[in-house]
């Protein structure tokens, strides 16, 4: 395969960020198309990056025979069954996270990316950061012994829409998610979940059946222990942080800033803040990730995030959720759909 021939589907935000990153920076891949159910929102995008076709119905773009792949990038409701309708026309798949709200409906996507037997990529951008990829590598290579605890810091600026959080699954599901599947990538499978979560940035976002603040704690099956902290609101920025206690000592993976030039002055010393959001924390991981999908279809290999580590991550949302309403530790055990 000289050239991977992509289609878009979802003009949004991460749809977006995607199609610049393919056309600027990824080799390998040309984007013939986007697809969005707002046409306009296709056009305009078409427009900007050069893309040169655009339309309203993602099925165009999986009937193209010079589309190779698609990346969805769609609400979460339609992840299935597009998944299914490409798999079905032979198009390897990027799929932004979660692949569904339901277990059995990721279950029959993952039959039918199976049956095809095409290449499902899952968006779990984190795992393709510097930062986070070494501290990986250490623990893989025995730095600090066996690991005993895991703590992850993940805070947003600022919380979604209400509208989007009515129809995100919640907090679990939405935003622990990616923690959820960085405390696999670290330390291998977990074995129970215990989650507790408060309003305290927004009360319309308890009135939307959510929380915006929660604490989870992991049993890893190795023993090992995690916690989770999130926060839909950060007044100071995006704040992204790991530590790994193991028998040997520690890690610790900072956020990354802006720019290392401190001003010391009669007021103390003043640094960058931090970045504002995702897309500037996480731009080099987006651009690893999207390459990594490239390679794995040009390649004809397994990708790096396979549609078994799409699905687990939901079920632990689930055990979180359950959890917070029952107040009692869950084991992944007890979660079915």
């Amino acid at each position: 395969m000289e050239t991977l021939g992509v289609g878009l589907i979802g003009a949004g935000r991460i749809g977006r960020l995607h199609a610049e990153n393919l056309v600027r920076h990824i080799q390998g891949a040309e984007l013939l198309w986007v697809a969005d159910v707002v046409e306009e929102a296709a056009a305009k995008l078409s427009q900007e990056l050069g893309i040169p076709k655009a339309t309203a119905d993602y099925r165009e773009v999986l009937s193209d025979p010079e589309v190779d792949a698609v990346l969805i990038c769609t609400s979460t409701d339609t992840h299935a069954e597009i998944i299914r309708a490409a798999a079905a026309a032979k198009k390897h798949i990027f799929c932004e996270k979660p692949l569904a709200l339901d277990l059995a409906e990721i279950d029959s996507a993952l039959d039918a990316v199976k049956e095809a037997g095409v290449i499902l990529q899952v968006g779990f951008h984190r795992r393709f950061d510097p930062h986070f990829r070494r501290l990986k590598e250490l623990i893989v290579e025995g730095a600090i012994g066996r690991p005993w605890l895991l703590k992850i810091t993940s805070y947003d600026p600022a919380p979604p829409p209400i509208a989007y959080i009515r129809v995100s699954g919640g907090i679990f599901l939405d935003m622990t998610i990616h923690d959820f599947d960085m405390a696999r990538f670290l330390l291998g499978e977990v074995e129970e979940v215990f989650a507790a979560g408060s309003v305290l940035v927004d009360p319309e976002i308890g009135a939307a059946g959510d929380v915006d603040t929660a604490v989870v704690t992991l049993r890893f099956e190795s023993g090992a222990l995690g916690v989770i902290t999130n926060c839909r609101k950060a007044s100071y920025g995006h704040d992204q942080r790991i530590e790994v206690l193991g028998e040997k000592g520690g890690l610790f993976a900072k956020n990354p800033l802006p720019h290392t030039t401190v001003l010391a002055d009669q007021g103390g010393y003043r640094s960058a803040p931090l970045h504002y959001f995702f897309v500037e924390r996480y731009r080099e991981a987006y651009i690893a990730e999207m390459e990594a999908f490239v390679a794995a279809v040009r390649e004809g290999k397994e990708p790096p995030v396979t549609g078994l580590d799409g699905k687990i991550p939901v079920a632990m949302g689930y055990a979180a959720k359950r959890s917070f309403l029952e107040k009692r530790p869950v084991k992944l055990s007890e979660i079915t759909r």
